[in-house]
């Protein structure tokens, strides 16, 4: 797919100024068509049909993933207008990144097969938005030229359709207080009304906008992040409610246009009234930010985090907010099979969820050992994932220890090697702050994820580091696009940690080591 009527100055005979002079005419010109720059590189059709969804009807996309620029083409130049008038006066954001909006100086998009309008993805968000402007209509009043007005027609005391969103936290290793949603929701838009509660055993917060455009432009941005590193991940969707009625400003609920409610008794389960049902969310055009976990904590993937992902889909994982009192970084580990585990097993298999510090095994009780985390969220990780994984061939049970450190051996004093510090170890997978490692972040499972491969070392060459130390490969295959990596299945997930335990900084060459962990795949 090509923009029609490519106008743009490309001819290279024409020096920069003139260029900079006819594009500054150009974008100032209303158009169907609008141009969105700086987008992050994962960046989806569907994410970037959601930027123009609230405004009115989306006809055709394209995204220049290689220029981190895309197009949208809306039914109706007066929502395009809408648009660009409303971010005019506000930061539109994808996965965390400012993007500028502006209207393009072409007069609409043309379906080539040859670009990404054609591939499956983007027709299913583009069917999906159909079904959503043809069930809901126009959620937002844009009219003469005007700024955005409220989906309720102009208060700001009142919600409407999509502008109440529903929040659960995953992984939620810290509490979270009204306060901090408040702190990073209100980055959206005006935060009108708030309520948290607890259900089936997950806080979830109701979270009410004045208009449409700030709920949306917040779940794009927030869904699959990460409020603390690495934990408490954001899920958000659309409620069916349309507005909040709040009876009490305290800790688990707040009324901000009107400061002057009784605290009440605190009760979470406040009454909420429904001025009508939700049109149908936006299904699988979340923001794919990887959670951090990938299936949970991690990502956002920061998603995931996309993971505790934690993420959704992946940029970069960002914490939102600063962590609260710090927490238990030791583990209790036992059932262990010390006829075969050692402080390097133990560092190189807990290491796949957190930085280790330190591991004694018990000098008289060698089927147990400590195990320092660096970050409290890194030891619920490891405890959350590990206990009672089969490891060695016995369930190796985890829990959080009441010590504080792992103290190191008194000179003179005896422990034959059962106690290793590894705080300045290299192969700390989450030294820097928000690694992109958080994203990846999965449960153990009978696939393994192989990075670091040198080009010249082969399938065949894998197979037999694997079979040297007595492993066999049920399937193996090389990333399509990077033959750096590659997923390896074992016969079991017994057999995959005892590997990954094992293959982990496997020397491939003189200059690389093999890097070895979980995959949430199969082959």
């Amino acid at each position: 797919m090509a923009p029609a009527a490519p106008h743009h100055a490309d001819n290279n005979n024409q020096d920069s100024a003139a260029k900079k002079v006819k594009l500054e005419q150009n974008v100032g010109k209303p158009s169907r068509v609008i141009h969105i720059r700086n987008i992050p590189n994962e960046t989806t059709e569907a994410e970037i049909i959601q930027l123009g969804l609230p405004f009115g009807r989306v006809t055709n996309v394209l995204v220049l993933k290689g220029k981190n620029q895309a197009f949208l083409e809306m039914a109706e130049e007066i929502s395009a207008v809408a648009m660009v008038a409303y971010f005019g006066g506000c930061v539109a954001q994808l996965r965390g990144r400012a993007v500028y909006v502006q209207f393009s100086n072409h007069k609409e998009l043309k379906t080539d097969q040859t670009h990404s309008n054609a591939s499956a993805s983007a027709q299913a968000a583009l069917q999906a938005a159909q079904v959503i402007s043809n069930s809901a209509g126009a959620a937002i009043v844009a009219g003469g030229g005007n700024a955005l007005q409220p989906a309720n027609g102009g208060t700001e005391i009142q919600g409407g359709p999509n502008t109440v969103l529903r929040v659960i936290i995953e992984h939620m290793l810290y509490p979270i207080v009204l306060d901090v949603l408040y702190s990073i929701f209100q980055r959206y838009g005006k935060v009108l009304k708030i309520v948290t509660f607890t259900k089936n055993n997950s806080f979830q917060a109701l979270i009410q906008y004045p208009d449409t455009v700030s709920a949306q432009t917040a779940k794009t941005a927030l869904d699959g992040q990460n409020i603390y590193n690495g934990c408490c991940t954001l899920r958000i969707d659309y409620s069916k409610m349309t507005c909040l009625n709040v009876k009490y400003n305290n800790d688990k609920s707040r009324d901000y246009t009107n400061p002057t409610l009784p605290s009440g008794d605190g009760d979470a389960h406040q009454l909420l009234t429904s001025g009508g049902v939700l049109a149908p969310q936006f299904l699988g055009l979340g923001s794919g930010l990887a959670s951090p976990y990938g299936v949970g904590v991690g990502g956002v993937g920061l998603p995931a985090f996309g993971a505790l992902t934690l993420t959704p889909a992946s940029p970069a994982l960002r914490a939102l907010a600063a962590p609260p009192l710090p927490l238990a970084t030791v583990l209790l580990v036992s059932n262990l099979n010390e006829e075969m585990v050692t402080p390097d097993a133990l560092f190189t298999l807990f290491g796949v969820y957190g930085d280790v510090q330190r591991v004694k095994i018990l000098y008289n009780k060698k089927d147990s050992a400590l195990i320092q985390m660096a970050e409290p969220h890194q030891a619920h990780l490891a405890l959350t994932h590990m206990d009672k994984l089969r490891v060695f061939g016995k369930a190796m049970r985890v829990m959080l220890s009441k010590h504080q450190t792992v103290q190191l051996p008194k000179e003179g004093q005896p422990d034959a090697g059962l106690t290793r510090d590894y705080s300045q170890s290299p192969l700390h997978r989450f030294k820097k702050p928000g690694s992109k490692n958080y994203q990846n972040i999965y449960p153990p499972s009978a696939t393994l994820h192989l990075s670091n491969i040198p080009a010249t070392v082969t399938e065949e060459d894998i197979k037999d580091a694997f079979s040297k130390r007595g492993f066999t490969i049920k399937a193996f295959k090389f990333f399509p696009k990077d033959r750096k990596m590659a997923l390896v299945q074992l016969s079991s997930i017994d057999d995959a940690v005892t590997a990954l335990i094992k293959m982990h900084n496997y020397q491939l060459s003189e200059s690389n080591h093999l890097r070895v962990s979980f995959s949430k795949s199969s082959i």
